[in-house]
């Protein structure tokens, strides 16, 4: 099969195409004939050897966790899922899943059927952003109808399913984007949008629930329009501890996240869709073959918000 190797870490253009043996599948697994695989911000600084460069280990290593695509074989044990259903997962995340690639196997459990109201590409755009955005707002959060959550880097791929989740909930969403995203925001669910680089959030909001931080830059300064016991959550590369300090001196919460897979949450994110609470944009898609493509405009963050995607035909 095609898969995306990785024989070195560095910039995009070491990315290559390779003849590798397709995975077989043991007890309990799947065998996924990939259609589509989204790219995320992780890949693209795990390529250049951050991200989860040091859980894959040295190169050779291969790329990937979102996937949508069908049922090829099912592992002895596996009641799931049958030879033929498709379905979209985040299979081994942080372990290597090499979603870059024809074909990949993992236990069926990392997966659910996708959902009828999206096409491959919009399905494998979904996962991983979708189950971080997920586990934070529902699991880590706990967020509750009435309360209120500033969510920084709203028009992100997992900021704007971030904000349709949070919604969905029953909570006044409060976000920040550019300001030619503010209409987007509003359609998905946002009852207020500041611009970020004309407004400062800490001059127009007070008294949150919880703060979600994308980008990862604002925690300090979102600490003081949070409640007492409101919680703060970055995302990329945890809190600080000088924050992690100043929010416990100050009686609120902090921590970092990192998503792990989740069939659970996969079924809660596919009932939002097919209940037409939750829209997936994709941004770009890109054939497998044009992969260093896809990371370098991932890289550029100039691609109109939503998700980047390889479709594998």
């Amino acid at each position: 099969m095609r898969a995306v190797v990785l024989r070195e870490y560095g910039s995009p253009e070491v990315l290559a195409i390779e003849q590798v043996p397709a995975p077989e599948p043991i007890p309990t697994e799947v065998q996924v004939r990939v259609h589509a695989a989204g790219v995320n911000p992780v890949d693209c600084k795990t390529r250049a050897g951050a991200g989860v460069a040091g859980v894959l280990g040295e190169p050779p290593v291969r790329l990937g966790w979102d996937v949508s695509g069908v049922v090829t074989e099912v592992g002895a044990g596996v009641t799931r899922f049958r030879v033929g259903d498709e379905v979209f997962g985040m299979p081994w995340f942080p372990r290597q899943a090499g979603a870059y690639a024809e074909y990949v196997t993992a236990p069926s459990r990392h997966f659910a059927g996708k959902p009828h109201a999206l096409s491959h590409e919009e399905a494998g755009a979904l996962p991983l952003a979708g189950l971080t955005a997920w586990q934070i707002v529902v699991e880590t959060i706990q967020l509750q109808a009435g309360d209120d959550v500033l969510v920084h880097g709203a028009g992100g791929g997992v900021g704007h399913l971030a904000v349709q989740i949070a919604k969905a909930r029953g909570a006044n969403v409060i976000a920040t984007a550019r300001a030619e995203q503010a209409d987007w925001l509003r359609a998905l669910g946002a009852d207020q949008v500041i611009d970020y680089q004309a407004e400062r959030f800490e001059d127009l909001v007070a008294d949150l629930d919880a703060v979600i931080d994308f980008p990862g830059s604002y925690g300090e300064r979102s600490l003081p329009v949070l409640r007492p016991g409101g919680m703060l959550v970055s995302v990329p590369s945890g809190v600080p501890q000088e924050v992690l300090d100043l929010a416990l001196r100050s009686q609120r919460r902090a921590t970092g996240f990192l998503v792990e897979p989740d069939p659970a949450g996969l079924a809660g994110l596919a009932h939002l869709v097919e209940s037409g609470r939750l829209q997936v944009k994709v941004g770009r898609a890109f054939d497998l073959a044009d992969v260093a493509e896809a990371h370098r405009l991932a890289e550029g963050g100039h691609h109109g918000g939503g998700k980047i995607v390889l479709t594998v035909d």
